[in-house]
């Protein structure tokens, strides 16, 4: 089943007087949503007992969680000590995430730094390898970990380099930025065939099993020269890109991803949106 829901906590849920994670599920499933994402953008910091009481609000709700690893993750560090926090940063957001009783890990691989691309996508790819050894050591192989494509030019995370590190392991899974591809290719989707080609590419690398319930975020990105400035919402008019192509794509290639929705203030309506246009077709 597709799913829609929001990154995190919107405008609106902090209008309506709520402060809670655990009020989140409820709050998501009453606007007809099916998923939600947490973020530990920060750092993981979160007791076991919060993480349960999470985790058994989004079970009585019937509403799937997933979690963002820290913003400041990067494989391509050439500082392996440093690269080592990496590490810790995805496996203690899959360990929390597990309490919550949800499987899906999102990351931003990587930055490319001084060294040439290939250097930097190489030593990248050579890391995960690593952390799929943590992550199989630690029993952790049921989740699904998704390395996610990137806004910025400097950072590692095309379409392309993401495809390369899912091809790893079973356990990785892409995560889409469809806004991001847009920032850094600057405006190039468009049309039904603009998303498919892209689809269509990873599906042809990956295979249709592991795409089929791939992870996506969603939303319009202000860009530069450079890629990714900011989010917005659907309210823009200037920049893409637009859900109602992608919404075609993605029924004609029979793919139900979790779709994530990471608007400007917005995520839960901008989320229901998605969804009213896609059941619409």
């Amino acid at each position: 089943m597709i799913k829609f829901g929001p990154s995190g906590n919107c405008e609106s849920f902090y209008a309506e007087g709520f402060a809670h994670t655990e009020q989140s599920a409820e709050f998501v499933k009453n606007r007809g949503l099916d998923c939600f994402e947490y973020s530990f953008g920060r750092g993981v910091r979160m007791t076991e007992e919060k993480a349960r009481s999470i985790g058994a609000a989004f079970e009585k709700a019937g509403v799937e969680i997933s979690a963002h690893a820290p913003y400041f993750i990067n494989f391509a560090n050439p500082d392996d000590e440093m690269a080592a926090k990496s590490y810790g940063y995805v496996l203690d957001t899959a360990k929390v995430l597990k309490l919550m009783g949800g499987k899906r890990v999102v990351f931003h691989p990587a930055a490319q730094g001084k060294a040439s691309r290939e250097e930097a996508v190489r030593l990248t790819e050579d890391r995960l390898k690593i952390l799929r050894d943590y992550i199989y050591e630690l029993g952790l192989q049921d989740m699904i970990f998704s390395p996610e494509t990137m806004g910025k030019l400097a950072q590692i995370g095309t379409v392309e380099e993401i495809t390369r590190f899912c091809k790893i392991d079973k356990i990785y899974v892409p995560c889409i930025d469809f806004g991001h591809i847009n920032a850094r290719e600057q405006g190039s989707l468009k049309t039904v065939a603009d998303y498919k080609t892209r689809l269509e590419y990873m599906i042809s690398e990956l295979g249709f099993e592991k795409m089929e319930h791939f992870h996506m975020h969603f939303s319009k990105i202000m860009y530069s020269a450079k890629g990714e400035v900011k989010h917005l919402t659907f309210e823009d008019t200037v920049y893409g890109p637009e859900f109602a192509p992608l919404a075609v794509a993605l029924k004609e290639l029979r793919l139900k991803p979790y779709i994530v929705s990471e608007s400007a203030g917005m995520q839960a309506e901008e989320a229901r949106e998605m969804k009213d246009i896609y059941n619409k077709l």
